[in-house]
């Protein structure tokens, strides 16, 4: 699939708005629980997402522009967790959404930006239209890891159909 800024923010703009309609109003047990000792919870992702928002995405964006190759970006903590409530979480975060896509529009990229690069400290050389990319996927992911951490709360309840169940296979993939 070709990249395209556009569609981009077409699923970036739809993270906040997919995970209130699915965690708003749960009760307690869905978003404190985990998948097992040193995981995260419902919470803990949310959070995460937040400070991905002040952190990460459009300051990233905004070195590749301004600093370019010469110096790596700024190293992000990704194990940033808090304890508020989920709706004020979900909160949150749809208005740090808001203003990083609000930030994003502003800088009217153009194609030819897309392919400057930034230094990823791990990485190395990354183009614009990569840290973008990975941005949108990264949500999907945590999406995902959602479902996951969800799902493994039924996991016994489930009995034998756990085997058809995939979403009960899945032992996460993050291993940064």
């Amino acid at each position: 699939m070709e990249y395209v800024l556009q569609d981009t923010i077409a699923l970036l703009s739809r993270t906040p708005v997919a995970l209130d309609a699915l965690l708003r109003g749960l009760p307690d047990v869905w978003i404190t629980s985990n998948e097992g000792e040193g995981t995260w919870t419902v919470r803990d992702v949310i959070a995460h997402l937040i400070h991905g928002e002040r952190n990460n995405w459009i300051p990233r964006v905004k070195w590749i522009l301004e600093v370019g190759e010469g110096k790596p970006f700024i190293t992000f903590e990704r194990d940033s967790f808090r304890k508020e409530p989920v709706e004020a979480l979900l909160t949150e975060f749809g208005e740090a959404r808001l203003d990083s896509l609000n930030q994003l529009r502003a800088l009217n990229l153009t194609s030819s930006q897309l392919d400057l690069r930034g230094t990823h400290p791990v990485f190395g050389p990354v183009t614009l239209s990569q840290q973008l990319a990975t941005w949108a996927t990264h949500d999907l992911t945590h999406l995902h890891q959602i479902s996951r951490i969800m799902a493994h709360q039924y996991r016994a309840a489930v009995g034998p159909w756990s085997k058809f169940l995939g979403v009960l296979q899945c032992c996460g993939h993050s291993s940064l």
